[in-house]
Protein backbone atom coordinates (compact mmCIF):
# COMPACT_ATOMS: atom_id res chain seq x y z
CA UNK A 1 0.00 0.00 0.00
CA UNK A 2 1.35 3.43 -0.92
CA UNK A 3 1.78 6.19 1.65
CA UNK A 4 -1.02 8.08 -0.07
CA UNK A 5 -3.37 5.11 0.33
CA UNK A 6 -2.34 4.67 3.98
CA UNK A 7 -3.12 8.31 4.74
CA UNK A 8 -6.45 8.08 2.93
CA UNK A 9 -7.46 5.14 5.10
CA UNK A 10 -6.29 6.80 8.31
CA UNK A 11 -8.26 9.95 7.43
CA UNK A 12 -11.46 7.98 7.92
CA UNK A 13 -10.76 8.08 11.67
CA UNK A 14 -11.61 11.79 11.82
CA UNK A 15 -10.44 15.34 11.07
CA UNK A 16 -7.40 15.22 13.34
CA UNK A 17 -6.19 12.14 11.45
CA UNK A 18 -6.61 13.73 8.02
CA UNK A 19 -3.69 14.66 5.78
CA UNK A 20 -4.64 15.55 2.21
CA UNK A 21 -2.27 14.35 -0.52
CA UNK A 22 -3.84 15.62 -3.75
CA UNK A 23 -1.10 17.16 -5.94
CA UNK A 24 -3.58 19.76 -7.21
CA UNK A 25 -3.51 21.43 -3.78
CA UNK A 26 -0.06 22.70 -4.69
CA UNK A 27 -1.57 25.58 -6.66
CA UNK A 28 -2.90 27.09 -3.41
CA UNK A 29 -0.28 29.56 -2.13
CA UNK A 30 -1.74 29.59 1.38
CA UNK A 31 -0.20 26.20 2.22
CA UNK A 32 2.93 26.60 4.34
CA UNK A 33 5.39 23.97 5.60
CA UNK A 34 5.33 23.35 9.34
CA UNK A 35 8.92 24.47 9.59
CA UNK A 36 7.62 28.00 9.00
CA UNK A 37 5.39 27.74 12.07
CA UNK A 38 8.45 27.08 14.20
CA UNK A 39 10.53 29.94 12.80
CA UNK A 40 7.99 32.66 11.97
CA UNK A 41 6.25 33.85 15.17
CA UNK A 42 3.36 35.51 13.31
CA UNK A 43 1.10 32.52 12.50
CA UNK A 44 1.48 30.99 15.96
CA UNK A 45 0.73 34.33 17.59
CA UNK A 46 -2.40 34.63 15.47
CA UNK A 47 -3.51 31.10 16.35
CA UNK A 48 -3.12 31.68 20.08
CA UNK A 49 -4.98 34.99 19.77
CA UNK A 50 -7.78 33.27 17.85
CA UNK A 51 -8.12 30.58 20.53
CA UNK A 52 -8.09 33.26 23.23
CA UNK A 53 -10.97 35.09 21.56
CA UNK A 54 -12.89 31.85 21.04
CA UNK A 55 -12.57 30.88 24.71
CA UNK A 56 -13.58 34.29 26.06
CA UNK A 57 -17.33 34.77 26.61
CA UNK A 58 -18.76 37.72 24.69
CA UNK A 59 -19.96 39.35 27.91
CA UNK A 60 -16.64 38.96 29.75
CA UNK A 61 -14.77 42.06 30.84
CA UNK A 62 -11.38 40.33 30.64
CA UNK A 63 -9.96 37.89 28.11
CA UNK A 64 -9.00 34.35 29.05
CA UNK A 65 -5.43 34.24 30.33
CA UNK A 66 -2.82 34.02 27.57
CA UNK A 67 -1.28 30.87 29.09
CA UNK A 68 -4.64 29.10 28.96
CA UNK A 69 -5.11 30.04 25.30
CA UNK A 70 -1.56 28.99 24.44
CA UNK A 71 -2.08 25.64 26.17
CA UNK A 72 -5.32 24.89 24.32
CA UNK A 73 -3.90 26.06 20.99
CA UNK A 74 -0.84 23.89 21.51
CA UNK A 75 -2.91 20.83 22.37
CA UNK A 76 -4.85 21.19 19.13
CA UNK A 77 -1.66 21.42 17.10
CA UNK A 78 -0.04 18.54 18.97
CA UNK A 79 -3.07 16.35 18.31
CA UNK A 80 -2.86 17.17 14.59
CA UNK A 81 0.82 16.27 14.49
CA UNK A 82 0.45 13.05 16.47
CA UNK A 83 -2.74 11.50 15.13
CA UNK A 84 -2.16 10.64 11.47
CA UNK A 85 1.34 9.16 11.94
CA UNK A 86 0.15 7.18 14.95
CA UNK A 87 -2.84 5.82 13.05
CA UNK A 88 -0.63 4.88 10.10
CA UNK A 89 1.90 2.87 12.09
CA UNK A 90 -0.79 1.10 14.11
CA UNK A 91 -3.12 0.22 11.24
CA UNK A 92 -0.62 -0.37 8.44
CA UNK A 93 2.87 -0.75 9.91
CA UNK A 94 4.00 2.20 7.79
CA UNK A 95 5.22 5.61 8.96
CA UNK A 96 4.56 8.43 6.47
CA UNK A 97 7.51 10.80 6.47
CA UNK A 98 5.53 13.88 7.47
CA UNK A 99 8.57 15.97 8.37
CA UNK A 100 8.40 19.71 9.12
CA UNK A 101 9.51 20.35 5.54
CA UNK A 102 7.06 17.91 3.90
CA UNK A 103 3.92 18.48 5.98
CA UNK A 104 1.98 21.68 5.23
CA UNK A 105 -0.75 23.56 7.08
CA UNK A 106 -3.25 26.17 5.95
CA UNK A 107 -5.02 28.70 8.19
CA UNK A 108 -8.72 28.11 8.71
CA UNK A 109 -11.47 30.17 10.30
CA UNK A 110 -12.24 27.47 12.87
CA UNK A 111 -11.54 23.90 13.84
CA UNK A 112 -8.28 22.05 13.22
CA UNK A 113 -6.00 23.38 10.52
CA UNK A 114 -6.11 21.40 7.26
CA UNK A 115 -2.92 19.42 6.57
CA UNK A 116 -1.39 18.47 3.23
CA UNK A 117 1.63 16.56 1.97
CA UNK A 118 2.15 16.61 -1.77
CA UNK A 119 4.24 13.48 -2.33
CA UNK A 120 4.31 11.37 0.82
CA UNK A 121 6.80 8.56 1.28
CA UNK A 122 6.75 6.02 4.10
CA UNK A 123 9.02 3.60 5.90
CA UNK A 124 7.98 0.16 7.24
CA UNK A 125 7.71 -0.19 11.04
CA UNK A 126 6.31 -3.70 11.57
CA UNK A 127 6.84 -4.17 15.31
CA UNK A 128 5.61 -2.03 18.23
CA UNK A 129 9.17 -1.22 19.31
CA UNK A 130 10.18 -0.05 15.83
CA UNK A 131 6.94 1.89 15.48
CA UNK A 132 7.40 3.71 18.79
CA UNK A 133 11.03 4.61 18.09
CA UNK A 134 10.21 5.93 14.62
CA UNK A 135 7.21 7.90 15.87
CA UNK A 136 9.24 9.43 18.70
CA UNK A 137 11.88 10.61 16.22
CA UNK A 138 9.26 12.17 13.93
CA UNK A 139 7.38 13.80 16.81
CA UNK A 140 10.61 15.31 18.14
CA UNK A 141 11.20 17.07 14.82
CA UNK A 142 7.89 18.86 15.24
CA UNK A 143 7.19 19.11 18.93
CA UNK A 144 10.58 20.19 20.27
CA UNK A 145 10.54 23.38 18.16
CA UNK A 146 6.79 23.88 18.67
CA UNK A 147 7.16 23.78 22.46
CA UNK A 148 10.02 26.28 22.20
CA UNK A 149 8.03 28.55 19.87
CA UNK A 150 5.00 28.63 22.18
CA UNK A 151 7.13 29.32 25.24
CA UNK A 152 8.91 32.14 23.38
CA UNK A 153 5.55 33.91 23.12
CA UNK A 154 3.75 33.01 26.35
CA UNK A 155 4.97 32.19 29.82
CA UNK A 156 3.83 28.59 30.26
CA UNK A 157 5.31 25.47 31.82
CA UNK A 158 7.12 23.06 29.56
CA UNK A 159 5.66 20.29 31.73
CA UNK A 160 2.13 21.36 30.79
CA UNK A 161 2.92 21.28 27.08
CA UNK A 162 4.59 17.87 27.08
CA UNK A 163 1.72 16.58 29.19
CA UNK A 164 -0.60 17.66 26.41
CA UNK A 165 1.49 15.75 23.87
CA UNK A 166 1.14 12.64 26.04
CA UNK A 167 -2.59 13.24 26.28
CA UNK A 168 -2.76 13.44 22.48
CA UNK A 169 -0.97 10.10 22.16
CA UNK A 170 -3.36 8.49 24.62
CA UNK A 171 -6.33 10.04 22.83
CA UNK A 172 -5.16 8.69 19.48
CA UNK A 173 -4.76 5.25 21.04
CA UNK A 174 -8.31 5.41 22.39
CA UNK A 175 -9.88 6.53 19.12
CA UNK A 176 -8.06 3.93 17.02
CA UNK A 177 -9.16 1.23 19.45
CA UNK A 178 -12.76 2.40 19.30
CA UNK A 179 -13.02 2.65 15.52
CA UNK A 180 -10.75 -0.25 14.58
CA UNK A 181 -11.12 -2.76 17.44
CA UNK A 182 -8.88 -5.28 15.73
CA UNK A 183 -6.01 -2.80 16.12
CA UNK A 184 -6.68 -1.88 19.76
CA UNK A 185 -3.93 -4.09 21.19
CA UNK A 186 -1.26 -2.78 18.81
CA UNK A 187 -2.42 0.80 19.48
CA UNK A 188 -2.06 0.23 23.22
CA UNK A 189 1.40 -1.33 22.84
CA UNK A 190 2.75 1.43 20.59
CA UNK A 191 1.31 4.19 22.78
CA UNK A 192 2.61 2.55 25.97
CA UNK A 193 6.13 2.53 24.55
CA UNK A 194 5.87 6.14 23.41
CA UNK A 195 4.69 7.30 26.83
CA UNK A 196 7.58 5.55 28.57
CA UNK A 197 10.41 7.19 26.62
CA UNK A 198 12.04 10.55 25.99
CA UNK A 199 10.14 13.72 26.77
CA UNK A 200 6.94 11.80 27.44
CA UNK A 201 8.42 9.62 30.18
CA UNK A 202 6.89 10.61 33.51
CA UNK A 203 4.16 12.78 32.00
CA UNK A 204 1.43 10.47 33.29
CA UNK A 205 0.51 7.03 34.50
CA UNK A 206 -1.30 4.04 33.04
CA UNK A 207 -4.34 2.91 35.00
CA UNK A 208 -6.81 0.04 34.63
CA UNK A 209 -8.98 0.72 31.59
CA UNK A 210 -12.19 2.71 31.88
CA UNK A 211 -14.49 2.55 28.84
CA UNK A 212 -14.15 3.32 26.03
CA UNK A 213 -10.45 2.69 26.67
CA UNK A 214 -9.09 -0.79 26.22
CA UNK A 215 -6.02 -2.32 27.91
CA UNK A 216 -5.31 0.84 29.95
CA UNK A 217 -6.39 4.41 30.59
CA UNK A 218 -4.04 7.38 30.91
CA UNK A 219 -3.90 10.03 33.61
CA UNK A 220 -1.52 12.89 33.05
CA UNK A 221 0.57 14.47 35.82
CA UNK A 222 -0.16 18.02 34.68
CA UNK A 223 -3.19 20.06 33.67
CA UNK A 224 -3.91 21.74 30.33
CA UNK A 225 -5.56 24.64 32.23
CA UNK A 226 -8.95 24.24 30.56
CA UNK A 227 -10.62 24.45 33.97
CA UNK A 228 -9.67 28.14 33.99
CA UNK A 229 -11.87 28.84 30.96
CA UNK A 230 -15.29 30.26 31.95
CA UNK A 231 -17.64 27.28 31.92
CA UNK A 232 -14.72 24.89 31.46
CA UNK A 233 -13.99 21.83 33.55
CA UNK A 234 -11.55 18.98 33.94
CA UNK A 235 -10.54 16.74 31.06
CA UNK A 236 -10.99 13.01 31.61
CA UNK A 237 -7.25 12.43 32.05
CA UNK A 238 -6.57 15.48 34.25
CA UNK A 239 -4.36 15.11 37.32
CA UNK A 240 -6.78 17.29 39.28
CA UNK A 241 -9.34 14.48 39.40
CA UNK A 242 -7.07 12.55 41.75
CA UNK A 243 -6.29 15.62 43.85
CA UNK A 244 -9.97 16.41 44.41
CA UNK A 245 -10.82 13.01 45.86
Amino acid sequence: MTARAVLADVAALGPFFTVATEPAEGVDPSWRPFVDLYTDPGPLHERIAYVRRALTPTDASDQVDAAVAASIAFQGLATLLVSAPFGAVVLHGELPELTPQALHWRPSAGGPWPLWCSAPESVPVPGPDEAAVALAALFAQHLEPLVAAVRAQVRISERVLWGSVASSVAGAKRLVGMQRPQAAERAAEVARRLLAAGRLAGTGELLPPVGPDRYWSFRRRSCCLYYRVPGGGLCEDCVLHARRR
